[in-house]
């Protein structure tokens, strides 16, 4: 496990405006941000398999990388294939219990099993687009004379020029995401092989899911009785459909979708399904992860004096990071419990646990 962890902290960049082994041309950009895990799995980055398993396949149509500014390009230049800082992580896991066989079974889960979860996004690229948008939706707020509670909330009419011109932009940001996951992937079946001395094919290190928890997307979904089509923005939510939706890989259609419910790094993580009610209460969304009950300067505070890679490490939990005080922020005390959220999901019926993950080796950044 120490060795894994080291050649997976050694092998995927990770901390503030880390850069990758990646240097993209112009052309190289312009192709990922239309193609997502797509660009990824052809650049022999994983497997065509991989993109069967990936929310839309790995890449949302409709990008438009004419949109993005230079400064963007230029901070996604070099950050291709990075897992990033924050809570961003890498963690080699273990199935503690099954609560569903039948769904874990379809999913390729068993108890004792060895997992790998991977939490990263657009990185700095995905920051600049937003950082830019913003000052134009300012603008369109006054334009549209659009009156709102907090600035934070700027906004455009969807169907207007501005909105129009960031949903495509920001579906070239999400696209971004996706291949820097599947890159990463790779790279950890890379890791795994080399530190265990295993094929391809000995390691069966299959991807189960990707989903994105930050996006707007145009989906469609019943309100006071009547089919609408809708923008459903999910910030700090997960997409939780369920069984039969058209979108679930068909593998999983009669089961419904995997929900990925991540809670900190020295507790638990959480597999479950999506669920008719998600569909009718929450338009087939459900929570992120635990959330935090410290901010970041109150668990710096917390942890002063203390080291929080040998505590974990006392409990059994290898941790490698790019910083101390990436550790001190992301500690434990610093997040509910996440069995209380999940537990508090699944009675509100909007998801249906499937597996509990515990943390073996972990990488922050």
């Amino acid at each position: 496990m120490r060795d894994l962890v080291e050649v997976l902290f050694k092998e995927i960049p990770s901390g503030v405006g880390s850069k990758g082994r990646l240097r993209l041309s112009r052309t190289d950009q312009e192709r990922l941000l239309l193609r997502g895990a797509r660009w990824a799995v052809e650049q022999g980055y994983g497997e065509p398999e991989d993109l069967l398993y990936i929310e839309s396949g790995g890449a949302i149509e409709g990008a438009d990388p004419s949109l993005i500014s230079e400064k963007a390009y230029e901070r996604g230049r070099a950050q291709q294939g990075t897992l990033g800082s924050g809570n961003h992580f890498l963690e080699i896991q273990y199935v503690e219990e099954i609560y569903d066989e039948r769904a874990a079974q379809v999913f390729g889960l068993f108890p004792e099993q060895v997992t790998l979860m991977i939490h990263t996004g657009s990185r700095g690229f995905g920051h600049q687009v937003c950082t830019d948008y913003l000052q134009v939706m300012e603008s369109a707020v006054k334009k549209y004379g659009i009156n709102l509670p907090d600035k934070e909330l700027a906004c455009a009419p969807f169907n207007s020029q501005e909105a129009q011109d960031y949903f495509a932009a920001m579906k070239a940001a999400a696209n971004y995401a996706w291949a820097n996951r599947q890159c990463i992937m790779h790279w950890c079946r890379v890791a795994f092989m080399k530190v265990l001395g295993a094929s391809k094919t000995e390691l069966g290190m299959h991807l189960i899911y990707d989903v994105a928890h930050n996006i707007a997307k145009v989906e469609q979904h019943t309100v006071d009785g009547k089919k609408r089509r809708l923008i459903v923005h999910r910030k700090g939510a997960t997409r939780a459909f369920s069984a039969g939706h058209p979108e679930i890989p068909d593998r999983y259609r009669d089961i419904g979708q995997p929900v990925l419910i991540p809670g900190d790094m020295g507790r638990a993580s959480y597999v479950l399904i999506g669920t008719e009610q998600a569909m009718k209460e929450s338009f087939g969304s459900t929570c992120h992860g635990a959330g935090r009950v410290l901010s970041r300067h109150q668990a710096i505070k917390r942890a002063k004096g203390r080291a929080i890679w040998r505590e974990m490490e006392d409990a059994g939990i290898l941790v490698r990071s790019a910083g101390r005080k990436t550790l001190a922020e992301e500690m434990s005390e610093a997040y509910k419990d996440i069995s209380s959220v999940v537990d508090v999901v699944e009675r509100a019926g909007i998801s249906k646990k499937v597996a509990k993950l515990r943390p073996l080796g972990v990488v922050k950044g």
